[in-house]
């Protein structure tokens, strides 16, 4: 054996491990999301309950970060409430199982927004955690890879339940998509394994970064403000895939019917699989994004906006199928680009002892934005898709020029001053 061999960093091997943590729960989660909304449907609940309740949870849960981010600098307990929100988070999806009856719905609904304020009690401190070892390993490069872990668990899960109903026959619809939940709790179960794991062998991951010589008070710079402007207009204009896909789903199942090519390519059964390859296309963006963010900083952003605006052009504009698929594709852009350079840029701009905090701001911003732009866009769908289209790509350009006006003043910031 050659023992010349550079060895893994221990901020690398953290960050690795925090992937593959990660990789497992959103196997569970992303596997639920591909069904839940048809399993609601079967519970009795109707359409306007489960875009109110997907909302509200949404809300809820991104809202909610803000506080929990608060808290976690405050109280530095930052393992404590990331272990909290992992338990929540992963429990709520296999119970959705249980949930049958006159009001199944309502508790699967309840289960949801559970969900949720799983997912805003960890998440600023999951990412200020991340953040600690991602500033000796590169921080574009450490989120790019932390993403690409998550994005092969989100590949995974619709595909396991997809597996798990070519196997399971026998039952109703509703046992089916009872036993795909129950079985989700296997990799819940290894996520929480995992998760334990990693806290014992490194119980203390802010000694990854030197911390600041003198406590830093949190405060809004101007570079953050116009950064998180920008990011709550590009999420305004980012669109959720549950519009994309219930317009892909009625366009072309429609068409489908007198179209053989049509119909193998896009249909209900290989619905799933297209969400799962919008989410392999977003891991290969994150890694990508991630380096060049190491590289060149908030201009990356500009980049990654620029590539994949379009999509909402070639989605509900265009009528061929390699349109849409490519359409799709850019859509995954978007968002792997958003995944691993939004949390970097809060890293860089944030003082560590407040870093929580930036987090549940940028979230609680992004969140707010999205629910809103989300419900405006559904709704113009209804009324008028040129203006949606419209509306969905003016607002992610408008960004730009706030990422530009923040790149520069954090470059000024940079430069030696001068007595």
């Amino acid at each position: 054996m050659n023992h010349h061999k550079k060895r893994l960093s221990q901020a690398m091997c953290f960050i690795l491990l925090f992937g593959i943590v990660s990789l497992f729960s959103d196997m569970t989660h992303e596997g639920a999301t591909s069904i839940r909304g048809a399993y609601l449907t079967l519970l009795g609940a109707s359409a306007g309950t489960i875009g109110f309740i997907s909302g509200l949870g949404e809300l809820i849960g991104y809202s909610m970060r803000y506080v929990f981010g608060r808290l976690a600098d405050k109280t530095r307990k930052y393992w404590g409430m990331t272990i909290i929100g992992y338990l929540l988070d992963i429990l709520a999806v296999p119970a959705l199982a249980l949930v049958g009856g006159e009001y199944g719905w309502l508790w699967a609904c309840m289960l949801l927004v559970i969900q949720r304020m799983g997912k805003a009690i960890k998440k600023p401190s999951k990412d200020t955690i991340m953040s600690f070892a991602a500033s000796q390993e590169g921080i574009g490069k450490s989120f790019g890879i932390q993403e690409v872990l998550d994005q092969i668990g989100a590949f995974l899960g619709p595909v396991l339940l997809y597996v798990v109903m070519l196997f399971k026959t026998e039952g109703s619809t509703f046992q089916i998509y009872s036993t795909c939940f129950a079985i989700l709790a296997i990799p819940g179960a290894i996520t929480i394994i995992l998760l334990l794991i990693t806290k014992l062998k490194f119980p203390n991951p802010e000694n990854f970064e030197p911390s600041p010589k003198e406590y830093v008070p949190f405060k809004m710079k101007k570079e953050f403000v116009l950064y998180i402007a920008g990011i709550s207009l590009f999420a305004f204009g980012f669109m959720d895939y549950s519009l994309i896909i219930m317009h892909i789903s009625r366009t072309y199942t429609d068409l489908a019917v007198g179209l053989a090519e049509t119909s193998s390519l896009v249909n209900s059964g290989t619905l799933p699989l297209l969400y799962a390859g919008a989410m392999l296309v977003d891991a290969v963006a994150a890694l990508f994004f991630g380096l060049l963010y190491d590289k060149k900083g908030v201009k990356a952003l500009i980049w990654s906006t620029v590539i994949s605006a379009p999509f909402v052009v070639l989605i509900f504009a265009a009528d061929s199928v390699p349109m849409v698929l490519l359409g799709v594709a850019l859509w995954g852009v978007g968002m792997g680009a958003q995944e691993s350079i939004l949390k970097a840029a809060v890293t860089t701009m944030v003082p560590k002892t407040s870093r929580a905090t930036g987090y549940g701001i940028f979230e609680f911003s992004f969140g707010v934005f999205w629910f809103l732009g989300s419900w405006l866009l559904g709704t113009l769908y209804d009324i008028s898709i040129p203006a949606m289209i419209v509306i969905s790509m003016a607002a992610q350009l408008a960004a730009i020029p706030l990422y530009i006006s923040s790149a520069k003043l954090h470059a000024n910031k940079s430069l030696p001053e001068h007595s």
